[in-house]
């Protein structure tokens, strides 16, 4: 077990977003008609920064590693991190003339879509000698996208002696090069896409388990792992769906909370649906956790 104290023991990695969510939609807009949502509310988002946040309300004190969005949108990651307790050391800030970096997320029914905005590289060059840096024992990325463009991130973190976690995240590229990202993903300890990305990607050539742990999201219908050759299932609870944004990341602070723990698959992905679960309860990705 991770010895606990108030240094980050697990970075997580990636694209750091202000999100605009939208609650209460009745249906996905269509060109030429307009829509009214019942609710909205800016919050921080991104998958580092959501999973970040459960990671911290599962008592593992986390840092974040990535670039901020332009202002005036860093305030709202600033004020949320600090209620979090999240270390933002080794963040930087967007560059001067920067676009936003923002998602418009929209909650229909008990989904939700998404359209997004990047602004420059993910995160910016890993310095393993800042103080941050020297209780980690774990890095979480984001985003399979992210992890592309930055694959030398993942031979730091092996050389520190980390062990490493990758969410998917959808891009309609990626999706479609599979076999191409076997290599990549197969370097991992733990990948967790969501049922539509896992599908994807292996219509597209990947290996069903191509890391040595594979953890598959369900949304509603739970969460199923494979692991050397065997498939472990955990139906979830049902619960009402205000917002599912950053359910995914929400479930990654729980399992992997309890897998660094030591604990069995079965019991991780409980905790993994506990996690989720939480988080569509509320609107915003990291709200539901603490």
């Amino acid at each position: 077990m991770l010895q606990q104290d108030n240094a980050p023991l697990i970075l997580c990695a990636g694209r750091i977003y202000c999100d605009f969510v939208f609650t209460g939609v009745p249906r996905m807009p269509t060109l030429g008609t307009e829509i009214f949502a019942d609710g909205v509310s800016l919050h921080a988002g991104g998958g580092a920064f959501n999973s970040a946040a459960a990671f911290q309300a599962h008592g593992k004190p986390a840092a974040l590693l990535g670039t901020l969005p332009s202002p005036p949108f860093d305030l709202q990651i600033r004020t949320q991190a600090q209620a979090a307790g999240l270390d933002l050391s080794l963040c930087t800030p967007a560059k001067e003339g920067a676009t936003p970096q923002i998602t418009v997320a929209m909650a229909v029914q008990d989904d939700r879509s998404f359209l997004s905005h990047t602004s420059g590289p993910a995160f910016p060059s890993l310095d393993l000698s800042a103080s941050s840096c020297q209780a980690i024992r774990h890095l979480h990325i984001g985003e399979l996208k992210s992890l592309q463009e930055a694959p030398e991130l993942l031979g730091q973190a092996r050389g520190a002696g980390w062990t490493v976690s990758l969410d998917c995240g959808w891009d309609d590229e990626l999706m479609g090069r599979g076999h191409d990202m076997a290599e990549l993903i197969a370097r991992v300890d733990v990948f967790l896409p969501n049922e539509s990305e896992h599908a994807a990607l292996t219509a597209s050539g990947l290996p069903e388990q191509c890391s040595p742990l594979t953890v598959v999201k369900c949304g509603s219908s739970g969460a199923r792992a494979f692991v050397e050759g065997k498939q472990i299932e955990c139906p979830a609870a049902a619960v009402r769906v205000v917002d599912a944004t950053g359910a995914g990341d929400a479930f990654n602070g729980g399992f992997l909370s309890a897998w660094l723990d030591g604990l069995d698959l079965k019991t991780c992905l409980k905790e993994g649906n506990l996690s989720g679960a939480a988080a569509v309860q509320t609107a915003g990705g990291a709200a539901g956790q603490g």
